[in-house]
């Protein structure tokens, strides 16, 4: 998954190095953070979060082979 969204939030970006996706799992849940550059955070985030929404709707398909509730956040 960590690579799935580091691939996504990296083509959305004009910053695509600064970039930072990290990944930790529990016995409920991985959690997905997302983390990149101020001036990009509105390019992840899209206009009523629609393109967060998204980048959500994508992992959370990717997953529902591996039977894993995954939460994607972005942290600023």
């Amino acid at each position: 998954m960590k690579e799935l969204v580091e691939v996504i939030a990296k083509s959305l970006v004009d910053h695509p190095d600064e970039v930072i996706v990290t990944e930790t799992e529990n016995e409920k849940a991985i959690v997905v953070e997302l983390r990149v550059a101020q001036t990009d955070m509105g390019k992840v985030i899209g206009k009523q979060g629609r393109i967060a929404k998204a980048i959500r709707s994508v992992v959370k398909a990717a997953a529902s082979k591996a039977e894993k509730k995954v939460i994607v956040e972005i942290v600023q």
